[in-house]
């Protein structure tokens, strides 16, 4: 009898013991609720006090609510919003975040998930409001001083290729912007925002494929330049080779011209020399020339009225005899 009591003791002893003992891990932050209201401070919640341990409440009557002392993580959702000079993008950020004050952050929101969903809201809304103040070229720039690579070609064909325009801000400054407007928000809820950040920020399909067509139009204005100047290159060359052709043609025809008045002016004088040597001679020429006026003037079906004592026709009347030398 004596040994039973002594272990229904032992038992009810481990039962209480096992129910008032509890342990809190380094990674979380523990506090105590008796009824569902918070009772005490919450434990391990200071950064500079290591409270991990074993730890002890009222067995029954109170429970252990922990919640997590790490940094956590807020992926926002992508979100079509306007800039001030009327461009829709899609922005997706992130964000950093832990809790601060676990009884106010169990009070408002009792758990992680509904935390991301008021996150979401405020965050969302901050970056909606930030990137409705400030041109597109400030949200996807963050270095005011920045040269990019020019091709000389290129800039020579358009100035304004390769040239930024100039940025107040920048995208590192509108995230601190929305950062310190969304931390007094979510500081009422027991967190503590860390850190913000654009994780990818996109046009709309429409707004992209005019892009697309704007910088398909500005290269194939590039190209119809480049062409241009081809083109007149091509028409100097095509001048210069027909103004050196005419020229070498001219050339070539006046020295052909000139060989050929030497060489008439050879033959002549051949032929004159020849035909003067004798009577004989020259009545040979006189009668060659006429037979070849026949033949250049008279045709089978030419018509030819002459007087019977011309000279053309006292060749059809007789041949007279070749003179004596």
């Amino acid at each position: 009898m004596k040994s039973l009591i002594t272990l229904l003791a032992l038992g009810g002893a481990i039962i209480i013991f096992a129910s008032s003992a509890y342990t809190v891990d380094q990674t979380e932050q523990v506090f105590i609720t008796e009824f569902g209201k918070p009772v005490g401070e919450a434990i391990n919640a200071n950064p500079e006090k290591n409270e991990a341990g074993l730890h002890f409440k009222k067995p029954f009557i109170q429970q252990v609510n922990r919640i997590e002392k790490r940094i956590l993580e807020w992926d926002g959702p992508a979100t079509e919003m306007p800039t001030r000079d009327k461009l829709y993008i899609t922005v997706d950020t992130f964000a950093r975040w832990r809790i601060s004050n676990p009884k106010t952050y169990f009070e408002k929101l009792r758990d992680e998930r509904t935390a991301l969903s008021r996150l979401d809201d405020i965050i969302g809304s901050k970056t909606r409001d930030i990137i409705a103040e400030n041109d597109l070229i400030e949200v996807i720039r963050s270095e005011k001083d920045r040269k990019p690579e020019r091709d000389e070609a290129l800039a020579a064909a358009n100035p304004n290729l390769g040239t930024l325009p100039p940025i107040q801000y920048g995208r590192s400054v509108l995230t601190e912007q929305i950062l310190k407007a969304a931390q007094p928000k979510v500081r009422s809820w027991g967190i503590e925002l860390l850190d913000v950040r654009f994780k990818r920020i996109n046009y709309k399909p429409g707004v992209i494929e005019k892009i697309y067509a704007r910088m398909s139009s500005e290269r194939e204005q590039i190209a119809e330049r480049f062409r241009s100047e081809g083109a007149g290159e091509a028409a100097k060359i095509i001048g210069r080779k027909e103004r050196d052709l005419l020229s070498i043609e001219s050339g070539a025809y006046r020295k052909e011209q000139e060989i050929k008045g030497k060489a008439d002016a050879e033959a002549t004088g051949i032929y004159a020399s020849a035909y003067s040597s004798s009577p004989t001679a020259a009545d040979f020429y006189q009668f060659v020339k006429t037979l070849e006026t026949y033949q250049k003037t008279l045709g089978k079906d030419s018509t030819v009225i002459l007087t019977s004592d011309s000279d053309l026709f006292r060749l059809f009347k007789h041949i007279e005899k070749p003179a004596k030398p």
